[in-house]
């Protein structure tokens, strides 16, 4: 257990890379190459499906084979992992998500395919890329929450995960602001350069892992037992995460059906740009697109600077208040964006308020991984998100077929309606953790 003088904060994470401690730096590269590669593409593919010729429709299809790999990927990268070993595992990941990142820089360049019966469009190919893009966030994330789990002490570990999210989320803070400028003119050309950017990340993170990483104290599992291992870990699920598990599953399925669909609102129902008058530079345009940039910037910069506070507040006045924060913001948020006033100021300060539903995110995990023995965070882990994420499937194809057949305003109305039950939920029925009572 570790010590009070060794009690993680938010700068830890810093602390080991620049110390050059030879695992952290391998792994910190590689995460930080691979987040960036993730989200300066993947908040802006929205709308590069439509360029490409997709419907609203069409996109909500897209988000709801993010769900569909989101459930399945991490419980079977898990299972690979254990087999052939991190070093293996993380190479052919990596190697995946370089490849999904270049099938969506090609998808510009290929043309309509005539194949008689239907044709196959463009855009069809970023639904292939994403198939190989997920590939590396699908590694480990159950040994994630279990090695936090086995290295802090109960009562910190809201303050432990801030650490690990806060060095991850500094690149989600840069990757968009990448983007802004990159497409400060209009989302093309300027975002194939973002896709080839994401290349070069990719392979970079995937070499470095790959001869950097000591794999000596790999150990290889025991061949995957099938579905019934699933439904077992399930059942074995400890008895205060369920309410938790309901009302996260509401709040995820109403952000899923809006969350790919944001940038849309920005682009295509607002329309709205940013002008600035700066010294020296004189005036700047920014497209719609690049706007859309800096208001991410805006929610993460507001995500860093809250996350490590508000899990420091958590041990004082337990997790469930502060996840209960991040549950409600993330169901009011979509009503309050699409009712929004077309104003810079306005949509400044929504995104920055958005931001607070990170400040939540540790103490969520730490209330995940709570209540679980001390050798089961892992699968405890993985049997929560993979019910989570298999309930949330659908949410992007009923937020697509609203959005196209209904109108924006319905889509965002619902999911704020859906959000706001399991934020009442878990207001009833959730319970605390042990350590933070």
């Amino acid at each position: 257990m570790t010590t009070e003088a060794e009690q993680p904060d938010v700068f830890d994470p810093f602390r080991q890379f620049f110390s050059l401690q030879r695992d952290v730096l391998v792994l910190s590269l590689a995460m930080f190459a691979f987040s960036l590669g993730f989200q300066m593409t993947t908040r802006f593919l929205p709308d590069y499906l439509v360029y490409l010729g997709a419907t609203g429709f069409v996109v909500g299809l897209f988000a709801t084979l993010g769900n569909v790999i989101g459930a399945v990927f991490p419980y079977y990268g898990g299972v690979i992992s254990d087999r052939v070993g991190s070093r293996y595992a993380l190479t052919a990941f990596g190697l995946l998500s370089t490849i999904g990142f270049g099938i969506w820089l090609a998808g510009a360049f290929v043309p309509p395919v005539d194949l008689g019966v239907f044709v196959l469009e463009p855009w069809i190919w970023v639904f292939v890329g994403l198939l190989f893009a997920q590939g590396w966030k699908s590694f480990g994330i159950g040994a994630t929450y279990a090695i936090v789990k086995q290295s802090v002490p109960p009562e910190r570990l809201a303050r432990g995960f801030a650490s690990t999210e806060t060095f991850r989320r500094t690149a989600f803070l840069l990757a968009p602001l990448i983007v802004a400028v990159l497409v400060a003119d209009d989302l093309m050309p300027g975002f194939l350069f973002v896709l080839a950017i994401a290349v070069v990340f990719g392979l970079i993170g995937t070499l470095t892992q790959h001869f950097l990483y000591d794999a000596s104290a790999d150990s290889l599992g025991k061949e995957f037992e099938g579905i019934r291992r699933i439904v077992d870990d399930v059942r074995a699920m400890p008895d205060p995460l369920r309410p938790l598990l309901v009302a996260d599953t509401f709040v995820r399925f109403a952000n899923g059906m809006v969350y790919v669909f944001f940038i849309l609102v920005i682009t295509q129902v607002m329309g709205i740009g940013l002008t600035l008058s700066l010294p020296v530079v004189g005036t700047i345009e920014l497209s719609p697109a690049a706007f859309f940039g800096v208001l991410l910037g805006t929610e993460m910069l507001v995500a860093l600077l809250t996350m490590a506070p508000t899990a420091k507040l958590a041990e004082y006045t337990g997790l469930k208040t502060v996840v209960g924060l991040g549950f409600f913001v993330y169901a009011v948020f979509p009503v309050l964006l699409i009712f929004a006033p077309e104003s810079v100021p306005v949509l400044v300060a929504l995104f920055a308020f958005s931001g607070l539903r990170f400040a939540g995110l540790p103490a969520h995990k730490a209330l995940v991984v709570g209540p679980a023995k001390q050798d089961a965070g892992g699968r405890v882990t993985g049997s929560y998100y993979f019910l989570r994420n298999l309930i949330v499937i659908p949410s992007g194809a009923l937020g697509g077929i609203l959005w196209e057949f209904a109108s924006p305003e319905l889509s965002f109305a619902v999911a704020s309606t859906i959000g706001m039950v399991g934020v009442a939920y878990f207001v009833l029925f959730g319970e605390e953790f042990d350590a933070y009572q």
